[in-house]
This record gives structure tokens, sequence and C-alpha cells, in this order.
């Protein structure tokens, strides 16, 4: 018998102050998480540090974890604008790092996110940490960034099975 395809994938919630990462693989219909964190940025420090920081975080992840993909929450209308600038700088080094690592690249937006994991797309944070520990079996919900980020790559892992299903463009 043939081994079940597997598939792992990188999720991100990209911040300039904290930045959540999850790794999970999906082995046939099996879903497991592999790995997640929440990397703390210095606010006081120049964003460009910050950016080098994020870029040696995410180059070791891929080194590390090897994911075929990349998922990354896209950025939202944010009401202050700097803040939507710095989160930009921050996906862009992102989407370097997995260029530069030759990974496929994939944005979902947030209430898409939101809708895949918990069935709306105005879950709270805390509901979306719950529904991320049941359907990865884990003990306990990550912290809210991991488990953003776990929910992200959840969501590629969902699109690419409906496609995969022939419910769905891929």
């Amino acid at each position: 018998m043939r081994a079940p395809p597997v598939r792992r994938v990188l999720g991100i919630d990209p911040g300039s102050r904290r930045l959540g990462w999850g790794v999970v693989e999906r082995r046939g219909p099996q879903l497991s998480a592999v790995a997640a964190g929440v990397l703390q940025l210095d606010p006081q420090e120049p964003l460009e540090a910050r950016l080098v920081e994020v870029h040696e975080t995410i180059s070791a992840l891929l080194d590390t974890h090897q994911p075929a993909t990349v998922a990354i929450e896209d950025v939202f209308y944010a009401r202050f604008p700097r803040a939507a600038i710095q989160l930009a700088h921050v996906r862009g080094v992102i989407l370097l790092a997995a260029a530069q690592n030759e990974r496929e690249v994939v944005s979902h937006p947030p209430a898409l996110v939101k809708r895949t994991i918990a069935g709306r797309g105005a879950a709270d944070k805390a509901q979306i940490a719950r529904m991320v520990a049941a359907t990865l079996r884990l003990r306990q919900a990550p912290p809210s960034d991991a488990a953003d980020a776990l929910a992200v790559a959840l969501t590629e892992l969902a699109r690419d099975a409906s496609a995969v299903a022939g419910r769905g463009p891929r």
C-alpha cells in the first residue's frame, strides 16, 4: 500500500512587534501541528533591525521545517497608516525569504481564515485559538499569534484539499 501524500505548510501571522508562525502537516486526511511559536520583536529597535530579525527567523524556519508552501495572512485596512506600512515591510521581508528559499507563497485574507477555522468571518482570537487546538488535537490552545499562524496554514491546507476533491479552484 502506498503511503499517503504529505504536504507541509508554514503559516505566518505577520507583525512588526509580534510575528506568529506555525507549521502544519497533512498526511492523507490527517492534520498535525509540527511546531509553532511567536517571534517577539523589540519595538524600541529600528524597523530595519527588526526586519533583519524577521528575515533570519523565517529563513531558519524554512531550513528547519522544509515546508512546501508559505501561507501568510494578507494586510488588512488599518486605522493607523504607519502600522499598515510597517506591516507591509514585514510581509515584504517574509516574501523575500520565501522566494530566496524557492517556496510557493500564498496569501489569505483574515476574514477567510476566520471563516475557514471558526465558520464565521468575525470570530475573535480566543475562538480561533480554541478551534485550532481542537482541529490539531492540541492539549491546550497556543498563544494567539501562533494560533493565528496555524489557522493560516490550516486555511491553505483546507483550500488545497477542496481543490484536490474537485470542489474549487486551486
